[in-house]
């Protein structure tokens, strides 16, 4: 089933501006908070120092500038879940998908690459992996979608045949050619499938149980008419 959105609709569910989810994704490790951090410092050192040696004053402009810099590890995160989402608004049209799910299995992904010094002092190559959920999708029409995410523990529950939702993007009106798909919703697990949490998701869930209850009525008129 696909059943096309309004505009308004599109945006309600991919926000502007980051969701709680979204700023969590983009917060990071401690590692990621640490290198914001640095940014802030160098970039209010950088300021500071067009201040005194080259004298820049511009008033208020230049404390707004330092003020916004120093608190680059503050608002961050805000800045590329926004990006991020904007990437995703710009498609001009959308539709709300089901089908089931096809299949299910799990990868390794290489992830990164440290460069670290063993016990005899050699320069050795660490490679960093993580397991990966992926999870296949499609409908009668033979349309099929991929996603992959990071495995966690209550993914044990996937099986093929398993309703599956998701929103999909396209800059085609009749939606015949879909460019991208977002996070996967499982209504009978009541989970969702995704590396970044495209959608305000209890948004998306209202709308998926309004369309099912549409749907479950049109089923019942035309059982009642046969």
């Amino acid at each position: 089933m696909l059943v096309p959105l309004t505009r308004q609709k599109l945006e309600e569910l991919i926000p502007l501006v980051a969701t709680g989810l979204q700023y969590k994704y983009y917060w990071g490790k401690f590692a990621d908070f640490l290198q914001r951090l640095l940014i802030s410092i160098v970039s209010v050192v950088v300021i500071l120092v067009l201040k005194i040696v080259f004298k820049f004053d511009l008033g208020v402009l230049m404390f707004t500038l330092g003020l916004i810099a120093a608190f680059y590890w503050l608002w961050g995160p805000v800045l590329w879940a926004s990006l991020r989402n904007g990437k995703y608004r710009k498609y001009k049209y959308s539709g709300f998908w089901r089908g089931r799910v096809l299949d299910v299995f799990i990868t390794e992904e290489l992830t990164g690459k440290e460069e670290t010094v063993n016990n005899k002092g050699e320069l050795v190559i660490v490679e960093n992996r993580e397991r990966r959920i992926n999870l296949e999708v499609g409908d009668e029409t033979g349309f099929t979608a991929e996603l992959q995410a990071p495995l966690r523990v209550n993914h044990k529950g996937l099986a093929p045949g398993q309703i599956a939702e998701m929103l999909v993007l396209s800059n085609k009106s009749d939606l015949s050619s879909i460019d991208q798909i977002t996070d996967i919703y499982i209504p009978s697990r009541e989970l969702w499938i995704s590396d970044y949490p495209y959608l305000q998701r209890d948004f998306f869930i209202s709308a998926s149980r309004r369309l099912r209850q549409n749907s479950q009525e049109k089923s019942r008129r035309r059982d009642r008419n046969s």
